[in-house]
């Protein structure tokens, strides 16, 4: 299909595009970047539309090019809110970098790449269908799952030459009676997931305007959504800047720095002073700590 619109969009503060493609989060599980970075998505309110998105980097800019679209993805505005959230630029984060740069414990690792921000699910709606086809096995069979069901039930979209499997609108997943691969309790659940997203649920506005911990009690009323992945959906979907829940890889990353495990006062002590980007401190700290050794980090913060 014939692209549809280019839109050129400033950014504010550090930003590097590459970093998020490279992140290896989800599904997504780029090994090299050649300077697009291809999305496939559901678009955002009752997700009957199915869009291919590439982004590329300009300078201080990026570069939204909707290229394929299965439904009516005509909404270009629509289109652009939700990539800008889906690669984190919907933010001006020059008061992230300056929070970063000040701080003697994360200064070090945010400086190993600056233009780090985190890449988010493509809405709370595709969360949770991840959250349901990889719960219980590792993140490859995941992906190769969610694939699965993407190319059977979904859509493959062409996006900067290449395919892009995108999951199945909630209507189509609501057909869906087996998956090979996947146990047969799952489908129940992802039809669960299904009905939510249509009577607006999901909705990422909606979400978002409830108390975080509201919220998380109302998406585990969904089957198959327990409390970590209620927690999934809302910090690394909704685009938020300052929900404190740690993965455990962070945890485990704070652990080997202070020599011992913190308890949840006392994580929420330490990042007292990250608001009000303490979700994103927290993921940078899983996906670059590791860069430097813990030596290093440990050293900063005395």
């Amino acid at each position: 299909m014939e692209m549809l619109t280019t839109v050129r969009v400033p950014l504010q503060g550090p930003y590097d595009l590459r970093e998020l493609a490279l992140m290896g989060f989800g599904h997504r599980e780029e090994k090299s970047f050649d300077g697009v970075m291809r999305l496939g998505f559901c678009l955002d309110g009752h997700g009957e539309s199915q869009v291919g998105v590439a982004v590329t980097q300009r300078g201080p800019a990026l570069l939204i090019r909707i290229e394929d679209h299965a439904g009516t993805a005509d909404d270009v505005e629509a289109v652009v809110r939700q990539t800008l959230r889906v690669v984190s630029a919907d933010h001006d984060a020059r008061p992230y970098a300056a929070l970063c740069r000040a701080d003697p414990f994360l200064a070090p690792v945010f400086e190993t790449a600056p233009g780090f921000r985190p890449s988010n699910f493509y809405s709370p709606y595709e969360a949770a269908v991840w959250s349901i086809v990889s719960a219980r096995r590792s993140r490859g069979q995941g992906i190769v799952l969610r694939r699965r069901l993407a190319e059977t039930f979904g859509s493959v979209l062409t996006v900067a030459g290449q395919r892009v499997p995108v999951v199945p609108t909630p209507a189509q997943l609501l057909a869906v009676d087996q998956v090979p691969g996947l146990p047969a309790d799952r489908i129940p659940r992802l039809h669960a997931i299904a009905a939510a997203a249509k009577r607006g649920a999901l909705d990422v506005n909606r979400l978002t305007a409830m108390e975080p911990a509201e919220a998380m009690q109302e998406l585990q009323q969904l089957p198959g959504i327990g409390p970590f992945y209620s927690s999934l959906i809302m910090v690394r979907a909704c685009g938020l800047t300052d929900l404190l829940a740690a993965e455990p890889q962070v945890l485990e990353q704070l652990r080997a720095i202070y020599g011992r495990s913190l308890d949840a006062a006392e994580l929420e002590q330490l990042a007292e002073a990250w608001r009000p980007w303490r979700t994103w401190v927290l993921v940078m700290l899983r996906a670059l700590g590791g860069r430097l050794g813990v030596r290093e980090v440990a050293d900063a913060r005395r």
